[in-house]
This record gives structure tokens, sequence and C-alpha cells, in this order.
């Protein structure tokens, strides 16, 4: 075969390669429509979002792959259920039906109004041929403007950076619309999770109770077990209850609180103005610290009537306690999970359950 003849055969060759990928690129436009959803949603590893009223939200996926909220400049861990019904719904939302043509302008104008932006950001590659994915980089993948749920309650209005019109989208098998799992207050998407430790990473947890002092006491590890040490002699007792003192141990694995007190509209009343009914200290074996101060929670006479669930605030809430965490976060935690706890001293040593936080 002489040269000529090879240079027509390469030349054929380079243009059926180029018709090729540009067929695809016009299939791929031509269904772009079609893939509304975020196929590859490991790359994603950053979320914003924005609604009308003020509110934004920005998650970021850390170098250890761990969600976090920023809030003023500081990363919070992120409620991990929320964070993956979110990236699930990302990935599994599809396309419905093309918004009615003579609706489109009624949807347009209420999304323009009152939708929540949606910035998705990841990892995509500059170059992808073939499925070949070839130097990778940080872009935003897509912006979607989520709008108001449809009259059967069964999807919601969308439109998507890019598209001509707004969209119904929905996700197969699931009864309900989408717009509720886009939250924009930062505060609800910050982990409700105090601590999670195994017993084997518990170094010691101290209880100290203003109130009854004679009443305080710590676990400690020493390296076999634990020994318990009344604050009043400050030397491990040769007999404790080791079944209650087991269970206190097991209760630091994935405790959580409540909610944040932040959002109750009592949450400065004058229950936290007087000394704190029990100061709680958990320290790791790696030396990091969780102080939880308890309070009683009473209501607030003069929000009362403006409260969404009266019931939660009698005189004494017999459900409900305030916490404040490492100085920094006011939140509620519930009695039912602290019961185990709040203990005094005399409890671990097997006398009657006495629940001095009540």
């Amino acid at each position: 075969m002489n040269k000529k003849n090879l240079i027509i055969i390469a030349a054929v060759a380079v243009i059926g390669i180029v018709a090729l990928i540009v067929a695809l690129q016009g299939h791929k436009k031509a269904t772009f429509d079609q893939d509304y959803n975020i196929e590859n949603i490991a790359a994603v590893d950053r979320i914003y979002l924005a609604d009308k009223q003020g509110n934004e939200t920005l998650l970021e996926r850390d170098a250890d792959s761990l969600w976090t909220v920023v809030c003023d400049n500081m990363h919070y861990p992120a409620n991990q259920p929320m964070i993956d019904l979110l990236l699930e719904t990302l990935h599994t939302m599809q396309i419905r039906q093309q918004v009615n043509r003579n609706a489109i302008p009624n949807v347009i104008k209420d999304i323009s109004a009152r939708a929540i932006k949606v910035e998705v950001y990841g990892r995509a590659p500059r170059i992808n041929i073939f499925g070949l994915h070839l130097f990778m980089h940080e872009k935003k993948l897509v912006t979607y403007y989520v709008g108001r749920e449809t009259q059967d309650m069964m999807a919601s209005f969308m439109w998507r950076e890019g598209d001509k019109v707004p969209y119904v989208i929905y996700i197969p098998g699931f009864r309900g619309f989408l717009t509720p799992r886009f939250v924009t207050e930062p505060l609800k998407w910050r982990s409700h999770t105090i601590v999670d430790l195994d017993v084997n990473a518990i170094d010691e947890i101290n209880m100290q109770i203003p109130a009854m002092p004679e009443e305080s006491f710590s676990v400690r590890n020493n390296g076999d077990g634990f020994d318990l040490i009344p604050a009043v002699t400050g030397k491990p007792v040769p007999q404790f209850d080791t079944v209650r003192v087991a269970q206190l141990l097991s209760s630091f694995a994935w405790l959580n609180f409540d909610e944040f007190a932040a959002i109750v509209p009592n949450a400065n009343d004058s229950s936290l103005q007087v000394a704190p009914r029990a100061v709680l200290t958990i320290t790791d074996t790696a030396g990091r610290q969780t102080e939880v101060r308890t309070y009683i929670k009473y209501t607030n006479p003069d929000d009362y009537e403006a409260m969404p669930d009266t019931a939660m605030y009698n005189t004494f809430d017999l459900d409900r306690l305030y916490a404040i965490i490492d100085s920094k976060d006011t939140v509620l935690i519930q009695y039912f999970v602290f019961d185990r706890i709040l203990q005094p001293v005399s409890y671990f040593l097997g006398h009657d359950k006495s629940l001095f936080a009540r």
C-alpha cells in the first residue's frame, strides 16, 4: 500500500471519529432535558442553598469525606441523615412532565418570587470521551431553582439553569413533593450528636452537682476497667453497681440532643440564669472534652400564647430540660435519653434511683 493510500485511510478514520463524537454530543444535547438528576453523586462535595427570605446554607465535604455546615465562618458537623436524603434526592429525581405551555409564565413568575436556589459543586473532567475522564477539577455542576409543590402534592416545580422551560420533578415511587428536602436554615443542618464514643474510647466521665456536691463523682478508665470515684473522697470505691456504671458508659455511644433551643421562643428565659443542675464533662482517650451543663426547663408566661405547642411549656417540663454544650450551643435534651446519665453517685453505689435533675 502506497503512502497516498495510507494518508487517505487515516483521513477517513479521523473524519469518522470526529463525526462519531459530534453525533454523541448531539445526542447528549438532544436528551439533556431528561438527564435532570446528578448521576455521579459521589463527585458532589459542596452544596449551597438559599431562599428569598435571606436564609442560606453552605454544606461541604471535608478531607475525611465527612459533611460539615458552614456557619459564621465556622465548620460544624452536619446532620448525616439529612445530607443522605438531600444527596439521594439529587440523584434520583426525574422529570415527570414538562410544565403546560399555558402555565409556564405563572410557574416562572412563582419560581422567581419564592424558589430555593440550589448550587451543586463537585469534581468533573475537563475532557470526557467514551467514558474516559481526564483532568478532573472542581466546578459548579448545576444550579436548580426549586419551586412549590404541584396540585397533586406528588412533585415540585423546578427550573434548571440553562433550560428554556421549567419542569415537574418527582422521585419514582415516592409519594410526596421534594421542596421540603431543600432546607435553607443552617441551624437545621447541624448534627444533633453530643458525643459518639465507644466505651473503650472513654477516658473519664465527670459529674458535678452544684446543689449536692457530696453526690458529685467521676468514672475513670484505669486501663483494665473503670473506677467510680466519689468527689468527697477523691478515691476509687472498692464496690459499686457495675451494671449501672456499664449503662452509664454505654449511653455515650451516639448521644444526641433533641433540638437547638435557639428555635424555641423562650430559650433565653430565667431558667438559664441560675446555677446548673448538673455539669457533665466527657473526656475521650485522645484528650478531647465535651461539657454539658443542664438546667430545669420552665415556661416563659409572656411567650405562652405564641407557642406552637403550648403543652410543652407547662410550669415544669416533664419531658425535656435545657443544656448548654461547650458554652456555645443551648439545646433541649430529653429525660428519657439522659435518665441513666443524670444520676448522683449514690445511685451508682446501689441506692435507689434519685433523679436530682427533675
